[in-house]
């Protein structure tokens, strides 16, 4: 059996990845923080770490969404660059695949859906590092290196979400409203359009990457190829949990003002299709997942 070795498969979207990894008949190998921490781990240390399990590929779907632009660097960039020196030395033949952002593509005009050749321009540190590691890899591949594949993530959902993501944030703030009767929760600005994917439907993509002989191209776009306003994904979230009071919006918080500028945001994903991935979640699907995890989370005393 083929063995992939999966990094943060313990995190929101690793586990996805590592069940979907999994059904495909794959073995996975998930070394715990404690054993190999790629923000600390020398080139040579995750070399020896993949010359132990030869696989076939290496995933890595660590990563930050909030913190200093130093921080973002270092769990990007910094994890990136170690990343393809160690397959590159060490298993040349396996299969990269690291999860970048569609932050890196910056401001979209309304309406477009973005393809891989979109020249991109973050406007913010996160954007940056992740536009950074993407570049590490499509030189390494294009120097004849490496076998990698950035896929590029829009917004994912689902279960398991954080509350460093507004619907997460959003739902945990239901519950405890709900808890106490509350008539309104606060929120950052909900105005923007974003491509909302399922993180089960992301996780298929992986698997399909990972399993593929080839790939049509070194970065592709993953998301569900529509953009929907935020705040009618949030209502849509208040009418699931039942809560029934107002939704007020505030000013933005950390997250909120590292995407302020970017109001619209939707993916053409023609290139992963190739690989006959499609998503299948519907949003309705993934709202009443990530409300049916929260509402099983034991309240906070």
């Amino acid at each position: 059996m083929n063995t992939v070795l999966l990094f943060g498969a313990n995190g929101f979207v690793g586990r996805h990845v590592r069940a979907a990894l999994t059904a495909v008949d794959l073995h996975v190998v998930a070394p715990r923080r404690a054993e190999c921490d790629l923000s600390r781990a020398s080139v040579d240390q995750v070399a020896t770490l993949i010359r132990a399990h030869r696989p076939v590929a290496v995933v890595n779907c660590t990563g930050l969404l909030t913190g200093s632009d130093h921080d973002m660097v270092a769990a990007h960039t910094l994890v990136t660059a170690t990343l393809v020196e160690a397959v590159a030395t060490a298993a040349p033949r396996a299969r990269l695949v690291r999860l970048g952002s569609a932050g890196e593509y910056g401001v979209v005009p309304s309406g477009v859906a973005v393809p891989e050749t979109w020249t991109a321009e973050p406007v913010s540190g996160y954007g940056v590092s992740h536009l950074a590691a993407t570049r590490l890899m499509e030189l390494a591949v294009t120097a004849g290196r490496l076998d990698g594949v950035v896929l590029r993530v829009f917004n994912p959902i689902g279960p398991g979400l954080s509350s460093e993501n507004v619907l997460g944030r959003a739902a945990r703030l239901l519950r405890a409203g709900l808890a106490r009767g509350a008539s309104e929760i606060t929120l950052g600005p909900l105005d923007a359009y974003r491509d909302f994917v399922d993180v089960r439907d992301l996780a298929h993509a992986v698997a399909a990457v990972v399993s593929a002989p080839t790939v049509p191209r070194p970065v592709l776009n993953i998301g569900a190829g529509r953009a929907v306003r935020v705040r009618s994904v949030i209502r849509s979230l208040a009418t699931v949990a039942g809560f029934t009071g107002a939704i007020v919006e505030a000013a933005p918080d950390e997250a909120g003002r590292r995407s302020a500028d970017v109001t619209w945001m939707c993916a053409d994903i023609t290139e992963i299709r190739r690989l006959g991935w499609h998503p299948s979640y519907e949003l309705t699907d993934s709202i009443k997942a990530i409300w049916a995890e929260t509402r099983q989370e034991v309240p906070c005393t």
